[in-house]
């Protein structure tokens, strides 16, 4: 067999040769800022103004609480789902984790879901008229239920500090008089 030419082995030596990734650049949008108080770093529960003036707008929007399910929800259903039976519900705990995000504000309630962040569904306390809790596996994380004025109710599924929030939500709508006698 006669020795390759060394056009041929320069052709093969290029292709084996690594390529240099090419130059990226980011160009990021700028979003207007929520206020947080100063121990918002090292928690995700961050108490706010619950006063009337906070709740009919006045002042900057302060975060009460931002996150997602609870992860011992996922692990739970992780574990769960090596049986066949709770493949289902393991696949929407899954879901949860990745793709829902709670927010409770000083001026509203926003549910954000989509795996582009592109479902977003946003009300004020002033449509709030009832929160009822359920808490879930032995209190660590529960559901709350929010009944809005036009009878639409709003679930939010494995919330973590859920008491707490519902709370927070109850006297946000308290205080905008929207509360309906329980």
């Amino acid at each position: 067999m006669p020795p390759p030419s060394t056009a041929a082995a320069a052709a093969v030596s290029s292709i084996l040769l690594p390529t240099p990734p090419p130059a990226l650049s980011f160009h990021t949008a700028s979003l207007p800022p929520i206020r947080r108080s100063a121990s918002a770093a090292s928690s995700r529960l961050v108490l706010a103004r619950a006063d009337a003036a906070g709740a009919r707008g006045e002042g900057a929007e302060t975060v009460f609480f931002d996150g997602g399910a609870h992860y011992g929800d996922l692990a739970a259903n992780l574990l769960l789902g090596l049986t066949l039976l709770w493949l289902p519900l393991t696949l929407a705990a899954v879901s949860r984790a990745f793709i829902l995000r709670y927010r409770f504000t000083s001026r509203r309630v926003t549910v954000v879901s989509g795996l582009s962040g592109a479902d977003r569904t946003d009300f004020p306390y002033s449509s709030v008229t009832s929160v009822v809790v359920v808490p879930r596996f032995i209190g660590e994380w529960g559901d709350i239920i929010i009944t809005l004025r036009d009878g639409t109710k709003v679930d939010l599924r494995s919330v973590p500090r859920f008491r707490e929030v519902a709370d927070y939500c109850r006297s946000m709508a308290a205080a905008e008089g929207s509360l309906a006698s329980q």
